[in-house]
């Protein structure tokens, strides 16, 4: 799904918006008052240069004073350094707050995103998330560097020249000023037009980001049904949407600043022409129509860059607006709960559990079972029979609309979520290892798993030859999703993962079935040595695995449509007793 443009670019003046990211400076307040400090020195120290020309010209160099000439000289040398000084302490501490601000505001993201529930990933698109969490975020450092504290330096500047020309000579000022009402409209509909030009942009890069990062990941489906080609002209045609916003900018800005250079130098004209007669007139001085001359200069090159600076700080808020929009969103799991205990029984019990997804199709409905200490439940049924979703709800990766999920007796809410998931072992068919040595995928980088618990479950998985026969052992560097190991391998791994952290409840989902015979034997003989005296789960297509399960649960469309030993369902020759045929080829 495509992120599409809003009418709502984003409001400079939405104080709301800006007074809560400003929140985000408080930490750093004494030197967002030393920023402040800078650029009201930096917008006074600017325009008192010209104004010390004119001093030299009409007072020393007219009336021949070469020892006040060299005092002047000195003091604008003095100036100089001063303003160089202020200048370079000015972009660092606005380019240093800039960074801590969004670094701040990216870990917050990230630790937010973190907390949300699966039923938000499940409809957003991860390409979008970062864009979020990196080119938003990466825009806020513009409202520090080149927006607030920018344009504030900007406005001070002005109005320093303003007072200095005015006080010099209002006459010259007006002739001076005259062709300012045409620089501000024309600014004002530069503002306009790239206003949704940057908004484009925005919602281009964002469309841009969530294709490239499905298809990348999705690259084997691709080439598996040979879309290659078709893939190519959707991302042509996304591209062609991304250049055309980018093109649409640069033609507003290719045609405001030749317009305000235009602008800019017959305002000059006009103040050389008037000031050039009112010196032949001796009605002004040299020095200050040289002043004047400099003024001008310095005076129309912060109101061309203010409209810069304006849509920067636009674009500022929309990305803003839309990162708070993500943190405001609530879709996480209530982590309420203060039951901690160091270990569980083990008994599992669901009664009377209701669940759907979008909170109107109901996937699972009345479901009640009871798996007791030790004991092996199997889940069987066709896809979309409600098998996974009886696992996520027991991790409460997702909340029930109605029943209750017990643990020991206790309600799984009244739990610590976290407390919780350390006693669920889960082994995934679709194994996800990150970037990074075995070790790390093993043990998520917890500190309190030894290297000798690794070896240990390692050894009980039977996965150890194969780690040590890898270039590292367990410091082996696992490409992005594994791509560098087997199938079995990657199994392997996920299976001592669940392992290391001693779970009193084991849950394995198809956790066999993408592995050779050899591997799964070897699962197999592991599986034996984990689940004694552990509570497991189970689901699986191949019903060998699962003959030996307590109670064995037939799933279709979200209800319980037969329960008991594989032995029992047998002879009552229903669903799973014709598959059972079905996978052995039984003659009936």
């Amino acid at each position: 799904m495509e992120e599409t443009t809003t009418d709502k670019s984003g409001n400079l003046f939405d104080l709301s918006i800006l007074r809560r990211l400003m929140r985000f400076a408080k930490p750093y307040q004494g030197m967002f008052y030393l920023l402040i400090f800078l650029t009201l020195l930096l917008g006074f120290s600017g325009p008192i240069r010209p104004y010390l020309f004119q001093v030299m010209i009409d007072q020393q160099i007219a009336a021949g004073d070469y020892s006040g000439l060299s005092n002047m000289l000195y003091i604008l040398l003095g100036l100089l350094v001063v303003q160089s000084g202020t200048q370079y302490a000015h972009t660092y501490i606005s380019g240093w707050l800039g960074q801590n601000v969004i670094r701040d505001i990216r870990v917050q993201l990230y630790e937010h995103i973190l907390s949300l529930r699966l039923k938000f990933f499940d409809r957003m698109q991860i390409g979008r998330l970062v864009t979020r969490n990196v080119s938003d975020v990466e825009t806020l450092s513009n409202v520090f560097s080149e927006g607030l504290a920018a344009m504030a330096g900007d406005v001070v500047q002005i109005f320093f020249i303003l007072a200095l020309m005015f006080y010099s000579d209002w006459e010259l000022t007006l002739v001076s000023l005259s062709t300012l009402p045409l620089l501000l409209i024309s600014t004002y509909i530069f503002k306009e037009k790239i206003k949704y030009a940057f908004n484009d942009v925005r919602t281009a890069v964002s469309n841009l980001n969530s294709f490239v990062q499905e298809h990348i990941t999705g690259m084997n489906i691709v080439q598996i049904f040979s879309s290659e080609a078709q893939e190519y002209e959707k991302f042509k045609e996304i591209n062609e949407v991304h250049r055309k916003a980018n093109i649409q900018s640069v033609l507003y800005y290719s045609i405001y600043y030749p317009v305000a250079e235009i602008i800019a130098a017959i305002g000059t004209g006009l103040l050389v022409w008037y000031g050039a007669r009112g010196v032949l007139k001796e009605d002004v001085t040299f020095g200050t129509l040289v002043a004047f001359i400099m003024y001008i200069s310095m005076f129309f090159r912060p109101v061309r860059a203010i409209a810069d600076r304006f849509n920067t700080l636009q674009l500022g808020v929309v990305s803003t607006d839309r990162i708070f929009k993500l943190l405001d969103n609530r879709e996480h799991i209530v982590n309420g709960g203060e039951h901690r205990p160091a270990k569980l029984k083990g008994d599992v019990q669901f009664k009377n559990v209701w669940f759907a997804y979008n909170d109107a199709d109901y996937v699972l409905k009345d479901i009640s079972f009871q798996v007791k200490k030790g004991e092996t439940l199997a889940l069987v049924g066709a896809t979309g029979a409600g098998k996974s979703s009886i696992i996520n709800l027991l991790n409460r990766f997702y909340e029930i609309n109605r029943g209750e999920i017990l643990l020991d007796g206790v309600n799984i809410r009244e739990f610590d979520l976290t407390n919780l998931r350390s006693h669920i072992g889960l082994v995934l068919q679709d194994v996800f290892l990150f970037s990074g040595s075995i070790e790390e995928n093993i043990t998520l980088n917890n500190p309190d798993i030894s290297r000798d618990r690794i070896w240990e479950a390692a050894e009980l998985v039977g996965a150890r030859k194969f780690i040590e026969a890898l270039p590292g052992g367990l410091d082996y560097k696992v490409m992005e999703r594994g791509a560098t190991l087997s199938v079995g391998q990657r199994q392997l791994i996920s299976f001592i993962r669940a392992m290391v952290y001693d779970p009193q409840i084991i849950i394995l989902d198809e956790a066999t079935s993408s592995v050779d015979t050899e591997t799964e034997e070897m699962i197999q003989n592991a599986i034996e040595k984990l689940m004694f005296g552990r509570t497991s789960i189970v689901i699986a297509h191949r019903l060998s695995t699962i003959q030996t399960a307590n109670q064995i649960l037939v799933l279709d469309k979200g209800e319980i449509k037969e329960r008991g030993t594989h032995e029992k369902l047998l002879t009552e020759n229903g669903y799973y007793a014709q598959l059972h045929r079905m996978q052995y080829k039984e003659v009936v």
